[in-house]
């Protein structure tokens, strides 16, 4: 396939999900009903203003919904995982190392 037909297919389907984009801005009211429910949530935050995020009299603050339906062990258990996750990718990039120079391939 030419270079020109590929770029050219590239900014056509660029184009259409732009466009479709747009359209579906306009159609569902644009930024404005958005806008005023962000700012009502930020003049009622600041009117009641909930505190820090971490206090080290009370904990960690969780989500209401988590908090009230019971899924704190649900919860508990995401963040564990994560954790894990992210010090096995760590210990994987520490012992991986990347390549040397002459494992490289030119091109």
């Amino acid at each position: 396939m030419q270079r020109w037909k590929q770029y050219g297919g590239l900014a056509a389907l660029f184009a259409a999900f732009l466009a479709a984009g747009f359209w579906g801005f306009t159609a569902t009211g644009g930024a404005l009903p958005w806008a005023k429910r962000s700012a009502q949530t930020l003049q009622r935050g600041v009117q009641q203003s909930g505190g820090a995020l971490v206090d080290l009299g009370r904990g960690i603050v969780v989500a209401g919904p988590i908090r009230k339906g019971g899924m704190m062990l649900e919860f508990g258990g995401l963040v564990v995982l994560l954790i894990v996750f992210g010090i096995g990718l760590y210990v994987y990039a520490d012992r991986y190392g990347g390549f040397e120079d002459g494992e490289r391939s030119a091109r």
